[in-house]
């Protein structure tokens, strides 16, 4: 059914409800606008009025003295480190040098040996080879022998070893070792007096210790 009343009072309502929006309308883009014309006058911050905080101050200058602690430890242990390694080097070249200087000490401890024989053995050519005996043949022996000899020390030097020469000396127990003791006749007690097997030494250091006779007071 239609009802002219109804329809009548439905349009006024619809008329009414635009009325008012459109007269809203002005009133909120008046606000916005208000609103950035407000914002537009103030501007942005400046940012050299942002407060200053001091705590970040300290933490930088705290971590500046982290740093500057950890610099002088890393420096420490790398002067260490290089000590080391120096003392290390020179420890190697000294190695190095005593490997040269004494690699040939067993090769010279057996050819002392040798030396102690053929000593012997011109000892025992030079008594027999007495102006009393006219063998010739002994002679030129014990010459020989005598040469041989003058020769092999002399070859010894030259090569840094060194036959001692204790007697009349100080006891050493770094070079000397006590077979005997003696009375001290003309000597004073502690002094070697006599030699039963040389010692020999290498460019400084004993590779044989010799046999010695000490003289001590005698006993009344």
């Amino acid at each position: 059914l239609f009802c002219p009343g109804t329809c009548t009072h439905l349009i006024c309502q619809q008329t009414y409800s635009r009325t008012q929006s459109e007269k809203g309308s002005p009133c909120v883009f008046s606000t916005a606008a208000q609103q950035r014309s407000t914002g537009d006058e103030c501007g942005p911050e400046d940012p050299h009025d942002e407060p200053k905080h001091p705590l970040s101050d300290c933490a930088l200058e705290h971590k500046a003295i982290k740093l500057e602690e950890q610099v002088r430890d890393l420096t420490e242990r790398y002067r260490k480190a290089l000590a080391d390694s120096e003392n290390v080097r020179r420890r190697t070249q000294k190695f190095v040098e005593d490997a040269k200087l004494f690699g040939i000490q067993s090769f010279c401890r057996d050819l002392v040996e040798v030396a102690d024989i053929l000593e012997k053995t011109a000892e025992s050519a030079a008594e027999e080879a007495e102006p009393s005996n006219p063998n010739p043949t002994l002679k030129k022996i014990y010459e020989g022998l005598f040469l041989i000899e003058a020769k092999l020390q002399s070859v010894f030097a030259k090569h840094g070893l060194q036959k001692m020469n204790p007697v009349g000396g100080k006891y050493d127990p770094y070079d000397h070792e006590i077979v005997c003791h003696v009375p001290a006749e003309g000597m004073q007690p502690g002094t070697i007096a006599l030699v039963t097997q040389d010692g020999y030494k290498l460019h400084g250091r004993t590779i044989r210790h010799a046999l010695v006779g000490v003289a001590v007071e005698s006993q009344e």
